[in-house]
């Protein structure tokens, strides 16, 4: 027993700290087990029964015994009676209701204690009902009992009442047959097993059916197992191409309790209004968030951990929830997770099957996160030219890429095609990739272009968004006078009008007439505005000029009445009641405190602000018309230089060339090459180059 600080703390533990001898054995004392231990092995000991040498029990153990004790019920009326009674109409009404709440993907339904939910449900519509009535019959009523001479029965029960419904059952069934099969299939991950399936797969490429697999469908299910929420990643750019309805309709069959949410991820590479547009569908059936994954510029990380919260917070009494995420093959999972944690914990890649098992993650203290393989559902109608453009499989396994190159022309407008790679009077796909070919310098021996290789760098840059393409939403129903239809996933939210269509209702008419004419079946009326994106791109902002802009924008005898008016949209004038900072005039604040009326404003030339400004304005007219004058044909002359003409400009003047040449050459306007200085003075900057 000792006498240190640990012993007072273990005094203090065990309640007893008076006089010291807490410690000291008594004699017939348990001293090693406590209570709790004490109870365990009395509990195992009670376990086994007690036999004699013939191995008979001689006293059986305390589950074993066959003597019930007796019982008493309570004397109240209520044990005999019907504790509650619910009419047709009532569970009518109530299995709506039911119903109602349970479409809708924005509530939950979190505790059913008294009312058994099964009556919610009719009961011949419930899965396996028709098993189970031939299950029970087959125990009640043996075969003896039913057919030949012992038959108890005149006539067999049948669940139809004439040869008529009978035949219309057996009908239908047979019309639902193959569904039902390939569904199970589906979901089973054994589709392309049969002979049949087998025979007409011989002529597919063995690479198209990656994702198939029993091992890949083994890890999904795995995931979906140990997820309380699943998170179905979707790619924005085609939501439809890589959407898993199977796993859906296992998800609302099987586990109706697991919560499922859909994310659009790489919503970067597609426009705005699309991406919304998707959102807005979506939202109709299941919880959907917009996402772009990135570790240090993300979109949507904040939404996404608030919705995991909820879910969290919805089951308070888990100690903690699994959020599995489930999709195709390169959607975007692993990065997903990468952004949430803000670091790499799992590995990624721009190529498909890069994750090979699932992964358990932990996001915060209740919420993990499961990362899974990417899944490929099989399906009779995708082509292997779907699959590619997918990006299911990797384009360096695929034979012959050049075949998948027309597809990729379908999806992709030729301006698009053009500006990504300079290249201009193609007719088809051939020409474009020897173009290209010979472009890049991919060439053969012979000069052969190289065509397998540059179809493959096509088919890649496709797939990673260096191509803008996109598949629009489904069209959205408009009124005559140009109201959009915004009434929000379950019609609460009031319609809107397009702000580009508010000023003038004879736009909004116009706009839906262009939008209803035929094209080329992509059905996006803005599809116009999308020229891509690029990272080196920077929105003009008019911040840079608020602190020397404080003009006179109110002043009555300024000239240029549209240039105040832009100054006012922008933002760049801060009107004053009584005169701006810059202005030279000379007023007195008392009087113009008690009457406004008695503003003088200056002259024009007396405010150098507003002199510098309308100077600033007309060069920027000027550089906006030489900007329009851009690949025109003609004699089109400039008045401005960007850094590349200057660079050419001064090697061609080391080089001996005239004035007039090298201004005929650039169709610079006559005598701008002067205004460079005397020769000689930018001469380091060609040395340079």
């Amino acid at each position: 027993m000792g006498t240190g600080k640990k012993e007072a703390n273990r005094r203090i533990r065990q309640g007893k700290t008076g006089d010291g001898l807490a410690n000291v054995r008594v004699k017939g004392e348990n001293f090693y087990r406590n209570a709790k231990k004490v109870k365990t092995l009395n509990m195992y000991k009670e376990g086994k029964a007690q036999r004699n040498s013939e191995g008979k029990i001689t006293k059986a153990a305390s589950f074993q015994s066959r003597d019930v004790p007796d019982a008493r019920i309570e004397p109240n009326r209520k044990w005999f009676t019907n504790t509650r009674v619910v009419s047709q109409d009532t569970l009518k009404a109530f299995r709506d209701a039911m119903a109602e709440k349970a479409n809708d993907p924005y509530q939950v339904l979190l505790k059913s204690n008294k009312l058994p939910m099964s009556l919610i449900r009719d009961g011949q519509d419930a899965k396996g009902i028709k098993q189970h009535d031939a299950k029970v019959a087959v125990e009640t009523s043996p075969f003896a009992e039913v057919f030949g001479p012992k038959a108890q029965r005149k006539r067999v029960k049948l669940n139809v009442s004439s040869l008529t419904d009978l035949a219309g059952d057996t009908e239908k069934s047979m019309d639902t047959y193959e569904v039902r099969l390939e569904q199970a299939r589906l979901l089973s991950g054994i589709s392309g097993q049969d002979e049949e399936e087998r025979q007409v797969a011989m002529a597919i490429e063995p690479v198209f059916d990656k994702g198939q697999s029993k091992r890949i469908w083994n890890e999904l299910y795995k995931v979906i197992d140990s997820s309380d929420v699943v998170i179905h990643v979707l790619d924005a750019r085609d939501p439809v191409g890589t959407r898993c309805h199977s796993i859906e309709k296992y998800l609302k069959e099987e586990a109706p309790h697991k919560h499922l949410i859909f994310v659009l991820n790489k919503c970067d590479l597609v426009p705005t209004s699309v991406a919304a547009s998707w959102v807005r569908n979506l939202s109709r059936e299941y919880p959907t968030l917009a996402f772009h994954a990135s570790i240090n510029n993300s979109f949507g990380k904040g939404s996404l951990i608030q919705l995991l919260r909820q879910f969290s917070s919805l089951h308070a009494d888990r100690k903690q929830i699994s959020v599995g995420l489930i999709g195709g093959p390169n959607t975007g999972k692993s990065s997903i997770i990468n952004t949430l944690l803000k670091k790499k914990v799992c590995a990624v890649a721009p190529i498909p099957g890069e994750t090979k098992v699932w992964q358990y993650v932990s996001l915060m203290k209740r919420i993990y996160l499961i990362d899974c393989p990417g899944v490929v559902p099989p399906s009779s109608t995708d082509t292997p030219t779907d699959l590619v453009l997918r990006g299911v499989v990797r384009v360096e396994k695929v034979e012959h890429p050049e075949q998948y190159i027309t597809a990729v022309l379908d999806k992709v407008k030729r301006h698009h095609m053009e500006k990504t790679y300079d290249l201009k009077g193609w007719t088809n796909a051939v020409e474009l990739l020897e173009l290209l070919a010979r472009k890049s310098g991919r060439l053969l021996r012979g000069g052969e272009p190289d065509l397998d290789g540059v179809a493959k760098m096509v088919l890649n840059d496709f797939m990673r968004g260096k191509i803008p393409w996109f598949t629009p939403a489904p069209s959205r129903n408009t009124d005559d006078n140009g109201v959009t239809d915004r009434d929000g996933r379950l019609g609460e939210m009031p319609k809107k009008r397009d702000l580009e269509d508010a000023g003038d209702t004879s736009n909004s008419v116009s706009a839906k007439t262009a939008a209803n004419q035929p094209g080329s079946g992509r059905g996006y009326d803005r599809e116009e505005v999308f020229e891509g994106f690029s990272s080196d791109y920077d929105a003009p902002s008019p911040t840079d000029l608020k602190d020397e802009a404080k003009a006179d924008g109110n002043d009555p005898d300024f000239a240029p009445a549209d240039f105040s008016q832009r100054l006012h949209e922008m933002g760049m004038v801060q009107p004053n009641v009584t005169f701006s900072p810059s202005s030279t005039a000379k007023n007195d604040v008392r009087k113009v405190a008690s009457d406004p009326s008695m503003i003088q404003y200056p002259p024009n030339k007396q405010n150098a602000t507003l002199s510098v400004l309308e100077a600033r304005r007309h060069l920027q007219q000027q550089a906006n018309d030489d900007i329009a004058k851009t690949g025109l044909h003609g004699r089109q002359y400039k008045r401005f230089v960007d850094m590349r003409i200057l660079i050419n400009t001064i090697k061609l003047r080391d080089q001996g060339m005239t004035y007039a040449e090298i201004e005929e050459r650039h169709c610079l306007e006559p005598g701008t090459v002067k205004k460079l200085g005397r020769h000689g003075v930018f001469s380091h900057v060609s040395a340079t180059r």
